[in-house]
């Protein structure tokens, strides 16, 4: 099996993650229910695990960095808790996924608040200056997709904070947390959510928000904290204030064990190896002429390890299929979760196939990707 699909879900984990993930499921404890050596055990965990990711975002409080299930979860967080209203102006890029765009055309369609998509310049790049120029006095919030699961375009997130000036920012970094450095992020963005089970190499169910001090969010839910029982009204100091219900201390472990990983082998050393494989992917495919790469091409450096192609005469399913049956490569087609990216695309509503590398791929994998695209492109299926 090649597997290249990491923009899905990171494969293998390191071996790390795994034994945390069973060593913590083999524990008989609860985080902050007990005063037992094994739940205070479950604690030490989760506050492991908020120290590492604290460390690789250049945080200095890390009780500001709130659990969550997985990122969906932790933008609806940020949305709700902002209390958007009827009148509120929401600025987002083109390239949103569901996990953005739907709650925000419910907050639309339902609250009145008005949602404007800004679109992308003429190279296909969110610019700065697009969304500093449609700023107005009732504009509430800027939301931006930091790296397109679509194309794997990097936006500029540093220079559109600065080009929004006191305009909150909620960065969506389900594709950037632990693909590329980000340990300045907490001297300047005020919200980002993030996943644990893509490049931060942890499991499922896992992911977060951190909110920056000074930003107050209403809890999307409230009940058991473990924290000040004794009273009817949730705790409103942080973490607590956000975390309500049992944590996942196993998935924590295994998020724990992962992003420690990636401190000792290096951010920058996982994304130089990530992009010389998508360099040199591009290079050779960009040599089909059946084919086209949908985003940045071959020698555009602002990017993530994703890239998606159409090919003449293949639907993006059968081309997936055909790759995975043929050649043993995984790799996820259509429209992935992400409309309207495909709208402004113009790849809507056929989709595309997407290939995603990881830490653990090797050239080879992408050599044998290259020459599969090229091999299934001399004979279309229509």
């Amino acid at each position: 099996m090649i597997y290249l699909d990491n923009a899905a879900t990171s494969f293998p984990k390191p071996p790390g993650v795994i034994e945390a993930v069973t060593d913590a499921l083999a524990a008989p404890a609860s985080p902050g229910r007990s005063g037992h050596a094994p739940a205070l055990n479950a604690s030490r965990t989760i506050h492991r695990a908020r120290k590492a990711l604290a460390r690789l975002f250049g945080l200095t409080d890390n009780t500001r960095l709130i659990f969550a299930p997985n990122v969906t979860w932790s933008l609806n967080m940020a949305l709700n808790g902002l209390g958007l209203k009827a009148g509120d102006h929401v600025l987002s890029s083109a390239l949103e996924h569901n996990s953005t765009a739907r709650p925000l055309a419910r907050f639309k369609k339902d609250q009145g608040v008005d949602w404007e998509i800004v679109p992308p310049g003429p190279d296909g790049r969110t610019r700065p200056e697009d969304f500093k120029n449609r700023l107005r006095p009732e504009t509430r919030l800027v939301v931006l997709c930091h790296a397109s699961n679509v194309t794997g375009t990097l936006a500029p997130a540093k220079a559109i904070k600065e080009a929004i000036s006191a305009t909150p920012l909620l960065l969506d970094a389900a594709q950037t947390a632990g693909a590329l450095p980000m340990d300045d992020y907490g001297q300047w963005a005020d919200l980002v959510a993030f996943t644990g089970h893509k490049a931060l190499l942890g499991p499922t169910g896992t992911g977060g928000l951190w909110i920056r001090e000074g930003l107050d969010l209403r809890p999307l839910a409230v009940g058991g904290s473990g924290s000040r029982s004794e009273s009817l009204v949730h705790p409103d100091f942080l973490p607590d204030a956000l975390e309500p219900g049992t944590a996942n201390t196993h998935g924590l472990a295994g998020l724990a064990a992962g992003v420690e990983f990636l401190l000792a082998v290096g951010v920058d050393k996982v994304r130089a190896h990530e992009m010389e494989l998508t360099a040199y992917f591009l290079e050779n495919i960009a040599k089909i002429p059946e084919l086209s790469i949908i985003g940045p091409g071959p020698g555009e450096p602002d990017r993530v390890a994703t890239v998606s192609v159409v090919v003449k005469g293949w639907s993006s399913s059968d081309l997936a299929a055909a790759l995975e049956k043929g050649y043993g490569i995984m790799i996820r087609s259509g429209l992935h979760c992400a409309p309207l990216a495909h709208q402004f695309l113009g790849t809507y509503p056929g989709g595309a196939a997407r290939f995603s590398f990881g830490y653990f791929n090797v050239l080879k994998d992408a050599e044998i990707a290259a020459t599969a695209l090229k091999e299934l492109a001399a004979k279309p299926v229509s």
